[in-house]
């Protein structure tokens, strides 16, 4: 079935058309039919992309459990990697497909979330406190799911919900439905994860939801929210995991564009775009770009480790994503991949399930929490019966929220603090240091991907970068520098593997007298060898920004820690020689220290959040590797 007037005459009779996918994008006054056969892939690689005219070729649906394929922890469900291979492509205009859709309400019985809300404010309450409380992340995504029983034909009610959803949201990236024949896919999403077109590789981090029950949102309320500490940090933590993608999926990492007000039917949300040019397959970026920290958390690796902790089931298509693959004129390939969220799934016997999750940050509160989910599933409960219409929009209002001046303002406002060096087109060879031209270096990761960006920067001073993983972090000959990275967990358990790796790799190059940089949980460690006592902090740092002194110069930078070092002087004898500390005055946190051919920093230089982190590098650098001269125009100068 290739044309849509058959499509539409099969559903008037209640006959199976077959499969088939009806796709509205953003701003479109029409819907992309697609039609072919359904089929399973075991990885994402294996998804079919053949040459030949331009045009979609396969329509994927994504599920959770492929986050396997990176080697990360998750509730193995079983569900499939199932895939349309697209035979025909149509065009239905939006009034027509309107028209055609059924307009009777859709019936369900037996509605209720899996998870009461008492007992999600009770694993809100367990993760703020086990995992955050305990470095092990930032922020963390836990879902529950509403299930309820279809009344009539699935089919049918998903088209109902569609013509609703068409009608009643606004705002969202793609507004679908997906008949595969073993289930039906329909939502309105609001964030694009990962595009490419043209070698450009785009990407959409959201955070922070304002909830409102009027077709006009309240100005006074909205502006109140935009400047509410924990929204503004919340998106800043999740720009800062996608510019960590970025850094893998685009040549010279992700530049940030915005932020913008993204207001819906029932709700509104802060977003930034990042852009940056790419030349990966589109199957690998979709594979290095599992799963937006929106909906999994930071770092991305624990945070799965930590969802398979507290979620009881798996998450079937929640969070994973919609991805159209394609060619275009020139036989570039072509990707548009929607985040499955604000989507129901409903099976051939009339199974309904709506998931839902909410952030968890160290501001975040239970009953906040329990809230968030409740509005995030409204727009598609609304669709299905399951909760009320939002308000239409208001016509006359000349002016939406988002182009309000005072919105924009207080949305620009939040780049002020950040780095020039996310924000900004970047020259390439501009902030090149003098001194290290053939230098190389080596950073570990510690299972944070903050280490891709750490690598842009160091690469933008002048230095040829590597990155391994710190199970496979030898050999260490050839490089200038190894630079211990970032990561979670408690660096006093000496005896973990990853803490005894790390500590062993520091040890051996402090013996040696090699140059070293340590970041974070690397910086812990060395803080240990050096003698210095850790601390968990009462409240963590994650994702928090501060002016701090670095050496005797103020600096801007962001911290995602909850361990600390401790001092109570500023010059420490130790048996690697005599080293300065940086420390706070209120209660003695090492911020950074040095010593002959080592340092470390316990906040992120290469985080959105350090205004001042690549003038921090540079001067490390000039201490590490025999000071390469700063020119007046460098990074140190310009902070």
């Amino acid at each position: 079935m290739n044309r849509p007037h058959d499509l539409l005459a099969a559903l008037a009779h209640d006959a199976d058309p077959g499969p088939f996918a009806l796709v509205r994008r953003e701003g479109a006054a029409h819907l992309d039919l697609f039609t072919g056969t359904v089929r399973t892939a075991d990885r994402l690689a294996d998804l079919p992309l053949p040459d030949g005219s331009a045009g979609p070729r396969t329509l994927a649906l994504v599920p959770y459990r492929q986050i396997a394929e990176r080697g990360f922890a998750c509730v193995d469900d079983g569900t499939p990697l199932e895939y349309l291979e697209i035979a025909g492509h149509a065009r239905i205009a939006l009034a027509d497909a309107l028209a055609a859709l059924p307009q009777a309400p859709v019936v369900t019985t037996g509605a209720g979330f899996d998870v009461a809300d008492e007992e999600y404010a009770g694993i809100v309450e367990r993760v703020l406190d086990e995992e955050i409380g305990r470095g092990e992340g930032a922020n963390f995504v836990i879902h529950r799911t509403l299930r309820a029983t279809v009344q009539g034909s699935p089919l049918r009610a998903g088209l109902a919900a569609l013509r609703r959803l068409l009608l009643g949201e606004r705002g969202a990236y793609w507004t679908f439905l997906v008949h595969t024949g073993h289930r039906i896919l329909v939502g309105a999403s609001p964030e694009r994860h990962v595009s490419v077109d043209d070698g450009l590789v785009m990407m959409n981090p959201i955070s922070g939801t304002f909830r409102h029950a009027g077709a006009t949102p309240d100005r006074a309320a909205l502006l109140r929210f935009l400047r509410d500490p924990k929204e503004v940090e919340e998106l800043y933590m999740v720009l800062d995991e996608e510019l960590k993608m970025m850094a893998t999926v685009a040549e010279h990492g992700g530049q940030v564009i915005g932020p913008y007000l993204k207001e819906m039917a029932h709700l509104a949300h802060t977003e930034y775009l990042l852009a940056g040019r790419g030349s990966k397959d589109v199957r690998e970026v979709l594979r290095e770009t599992m799963f937006a920290p929106t909906v999994t958390g930071s770092p991305m690796e624990n945070a799965c480790r930590v969802i398979a902790r507290h979620e009881r089931s798996g998450r079937r298509y929640y969070s994973g994503v919609l991805a159209l693959l394609g060619r275009d004129g020139a036989g570039r390939q072509t990707l548009d991949a929607p985040i499955l969220i604000r989507t129901a799934e409903i099976s051939p016997a009339g199974e309904l399930r709506v998931p839902v999750g909410a952030t968890l940050v160290r501001h975040s509160t239970a009953a906040g929490e329990v809230a968030e989910t409740h509005a995030k599933a409204a727009g598609v409960l609304a669709a299905l019966g399951l909760a009320p219409q939002a308000p239409a929009a208001d016509p006359a209002r000349a002016v939406r929220l988002a182009e309000d001046p005072e919105v924009r303002a207080v949305l620009a406002a939040r780049n002020t603090p950040l780095a020039r060096f996310w924000l900004d087109q970047r020259v390439p060879g501009a902030t090149r240091l003098a001194g290290l031209a053939g230098r190389r270096a080596l950073i570990v990761d510690g299972e944070d991907t903050f280490t891709g960006m750490l690598a842009h920067q160091l690469g933008a001073l002048g230095l040829a970068v590597d990155v391994r993983p710190w199970q496979r972090a030898a050999p260490l000959d050839g490089y200038d520098l190894v630079v211990v990275g970032p990561g979670p967990g408690d660096p006093g358990a000496i005896t973990e593997p990853k803490m005894a790796a790390l500590r062993a790799l520091l040890a051996d190059r402090l013996a040696a007298g090699l140059p070293t940089l340590a970041v974070c949980l690397g910086h812990q460690l060395l803080a240990g060898l050096l003698g210095l006592p850790l601390h968990r902090r009462d409240a963590p740092y994650q994702g928090l920004q501060r002016d701090i002194p670095v050496f005797g110069t103020s600096r801007r930078v962001g911290f995602y820690s909850t361990f600390t070092a401790l001092a109570d002087r500023d010059r420490l004898g130790t048996r690697y020689g005599p080293v300065e500390l940086s420390r706070d005055p209120a209660d003695g946190a090492v911020h950074a220290l040095r010593g002959p051919g080592f340092a470390g920093v316990q906040f992120h230089p290469e985080s959105v959040l350090s205004r001042d982190g690549l003038a921090v590098l540079a001067d490390l650098l000039g201490h590490l590797l025999a000071r390469p001269a700063l020119t007046a125009h460098g990074p140190a100068d310009r902070g």
